[in-house]
């Protein structure tokens, strides 16, 4: 028998065969009924790990040892174990197991070696060195943000220079001042002198003056334009509701509008062929850091219609799970379009809303109870109007839609918590499962409401290590304690969904899985110490993996097909090259992925 078994091949051994004499009933289920579960056609974004400890390659079973498989070499069944016991699935029936049995494109078993060695004959056996079991991103933008990224400049003068470095090195945009230069990453309160930068920054360049140029910043509530494309808007008003233009002492704009009014401001659509490279290039990264489904925060008209094309197409090599934006000025559309659940081969779902409560922190616009402490003048905004928010909460969810909210000042996070409470009241919060997104934060009244009201909490760690050099100075020594309080939330009952809002933060899940266990930067730093910033409010690396892997399974409704590795699911799962789940929290960030599969076939490495 060799490792080259084909998938005709597989079987189970009958109960007269088993040396166990055990019946068929105390066994794993038949491998034909496994491969045709009830499915209930929902998508999710999720990252599921399982890891082995084992050294080198082994054969089993009089099996040879073979070199890995690539997509195509993959056969239609084959089982993975580790001796030592450490695949994690995930799963509280059985939480460790040995092996997990393939078939297909579905885990079909898992169980101890001995069981899987009496359960199943004539399929490839293979262990490893080591194996591994994001709810909020932006697919598109990340993608964006590859051609002219400007996070790291420590200046408004050097970030212009990356502008103008990026014009030099492309002869169609050097030799073309028409051609629109997009941007993204800067961020004021990293540079030297914090400061919001100008449109007459970019004109002090000789060869960036005069060109239509859109940046936006770091956490995407704020856009810094050129003066074309200041020139180019036909009228800006006084004021704008939920937003802020920047204006100098004599009232005229500066080239920053923040949150809403960046609607102001006209930048070209992206063709269809610059959508499919930006997702290209997000899918590409994504499979490199192990990342199997991914939630976009805020699918429009033209990127939802774009995933549906690449859905009917079946061009889909990542599960999406697509939130629909509401524009808060627009008519309500909850009752006219269609919801997409499980196109493209359970590869694409968008049967969720986005509603924006407020701004960010980070630029001002988070909206507060009390004023911020570094500018008492103002206390941040709402970006849609309670009233609002009351009438459309309840009425999307009559509509069938799961609403999710981004909220992230403590009067934003009460504000949308009231609305939904009251939208709840006498509901199967189960089958609509609400989330806030972000909930970053939280009056001490409102840490027990996301248990109590069954709303998930929907939250990026790593926004934490980057906020925490700032935070207090933002928010005063007292307010900063409900800042990212993610163990309060926990400790009340909440379910928290991890994820890393890309391209605000790093891509990566375990830079989250780091941030969420130590609340440090990576290189081991806190304003509190190496002991890390508010460690009462660390998460263990149980419930990090539990918020990577099943928690936004639950927020996509799709936990009964993804999120642990239990028999009838998807096999969806990541191979690290270290066993995340004891090494020093130092270490963590050294991990490599060696293989990202998706539906039992690789995307990414070797198994």
């Amino acid at each position: 028998m060799s490792a080259q078994s084909t998938p005709s091949e597989l079987r189970k051994r009958s109960p007269s065969s088993s040396p166990s004499g055990r019946s068929q009933k105390d066994r794993s289920l038949d491998s034909t009924r496994q491969l045709k579960p009830s499915y209930r056609p929902n998508n999710a974004l999720r990252m599921t790990a399982i890891r082995v400890v084992v050294a080198g390659l082994l054969g089993f079973f009089g099996l040879r040892a073979a070199q890995k498989w690539g997509r195509s070499e993959v056969p239609d069944a084959y089982a993975l174990c580790s001796p030592e016991g450490k695949i994690f699935t995930v799963d509280e029936a059985n939480p460790e197991v040995e092996c997990m049995v393939i078939h297909g494109s579905h885990f079909s078993d898992v169980g101890s070696l001995a069981d899987i060695r009496l359960r199943w004959t004539a399929i490839p056996w293979w262990t490893y060195r080591t194996f591994l079991p994001d709810s909020h991103v932006h697919i598109l933008e990340y993608g964006a943000t590859i051609q002219l990224p400007l996070e790291g400049p420590k200046s408004v003068k050097e970030t212009v220079q990356v502008v103008r470095n990026y014009i030099l090195s492309d002869p169609d945009v050097r030799h073309n001042k028409s051609t629109f230069v997009e941007g993204w990453g800067w961020d004021h309160t990293q540079w030297l002198l914090e400061q919001w930068p100008t449109s007459e920054d970019l004109e002090n360049d000789p060869v960036v003056r005069g060109r239509p140029i859109v940046l936006q910043s770091k956490d995407g509530h704020a856009i810094w334009v050129s003066k074309k494309i200041l020139d180019d808007i036909e009228f800006i008003p006084e004021e704008i509701e939920g937003g802020t233009i920047f204006r100098d002492s004599n009232g005229n704009p500066t080239g920053v509008f923040m949150d809403s009014a960046q609607s102001l401001v006209n930048a070209p659509e992206p063709t269809h062929d610059q959508m499919e490279k930006r997702f290209g290039l997000a899918v590409r990264d994504a499979h490199k850091v192990g990342l199997t489904a991914l939630h976009d925060a805020g699918f429009n008209p033209r990127s939802l219609a774009f995933f549906k094309k690449q859905a009917e197409e079946d061009k889909l090599p990542i599960r999406v799970y697509g939130m629909t934006y509401f524009n808060e000025s627009a008519e309500y559309w909850g009752n006219s379009v269609e919801k997409v659940i499980g196109a493209g081969n359970n590869r694409l779902s968008a049967r969720s809303v986005k509603i924006f409560a407020d701004g960010a922190l980070r630029s001002g616009g988070a909206a507060l109870y009390e004023p911020y402490s570094d500018n008492p003048e103002t206390r941040g905004f709402l970006r849609i109007d309670p009233e609002l928010l009351n009438k459309v909460i309840p009425r999307f969810l009559r509509d069938g839609w799961q609403v999710n909210v981004h909220a992230i000042g403590d009067r934003a996070n009460g504000v949308v918590l009231d609305a939904f409470e009251a939208a709840l009241k006498d509901a199967n919060v189960s089958a609509l499962r609400p989330r806030l997104e972000h909930a970053q934060i939280l009056a001490k009244k409102d840490m027990a409401r996301f248990g109590d009201l069954g709303i998930i909490a929907s939250i990026q760690p790593t926004h934490a290590i980057s906020d925490m050099w700032f935070g207090e100075d933002r928010l005063g020594p007292e307010r900063v304690k409900g800042l990212y309080a993610f163990r309060s939330i926990i400790d009340h009952g909440g379910r928290i969904a991890l994820g890393s809002d890309f391209p605000v933060e790093d891509m990566n899940p375990l830079a989250g899985f780091y941030a969420a266990i130590t609340r440090l930067s990576p290189d081991g730093k806190s304003p509190h110490g190496p002991g890390g910033w508010f460690p009462e409010q660390r998460m263990t690396r149980q419930e990090a993996l539990k918020g990577m892997t099943l928690d936004p399974a639950y927020a996509s409704f799709s936990d009964d097909q993804l999120g642990t590795i239990t028999p009838g699911k998807r096999a969806d799962y990541v191979v690290l090259s270290k066993d995340i789940m004891t090494i020093p929290a130092g270490k963590l960030l050294e991990t490599k992925v060696l293989a990202t599969v998706i539906d039992g076939r690789p995307v990414y490495g070797k198994i």
